[in-house]
């Protein structure tokens, strides 16, 4: 049976492997101390919001929140910053629990919304659309990377 809760800090030892694979899904070189280093100051320090998806009492994927505002609406709004799920337990519809989850939690909070950023070609955009999500087409998003 598939679960979803709002991990803490003593489930590091399976949600870090977990997140190190995300960032080798992006492209990033593996590096577990760091990657257990990042997730422990955000629970620590109470910066994200983490769901953990459970299958049968094994950890299989996850999403992060973090918490932002806009000025514009004078609102708090969550960004879905990282959704995964292992690659053995994909089409299992623990992405789309996932964020219901994130969903849900977002409206406990009586926040605005949530915002994400995918790549272009990500074939998750049909499942975010399915869900009530909508694209932008009236911004663009920058970025400047610090030197």
């Amino acid at each position: 049976m598939l679960k979803i809760r709002k991990a803490s800090q003593d489930d590091l030892p399976q949600l870090a492997p977990l997140f190190d694979l995300y960032r080798i899904f992006y492209g990033q070189e593996s590096n577990s101390p760091a990657a257990r280093a990042f997730l422990t100051e955000r629970i620590t320090k109470g910066e994200s919001v983490i769901f953990l998806a459970e299958l049968h009492g094994e950890t299989v994927g996850f999403t992060q929140l973090y918490k932002t505002f806009s000025s514009v609406s004078l609102e708090a709004v969550f960004i879905l910053n990282d959704l995964y799920v292992s690659k053995s337990h994909r089409g299992k519809r623990i992405g789309e629990a996932l964020l219901n989850r994130a969903q849900a939690y977002c409206s406990e909070k009586n926040f605005k919304g949530l915002a994400l950023e995918t790549a272009v070609d990500n074939p998750a955009q049909k499942l975010y659309e399915r869900l009530g999500w909508k694209k932008d087409s009236h911004c663009f998003h920058y970025f400047w990377k610090a030197p």
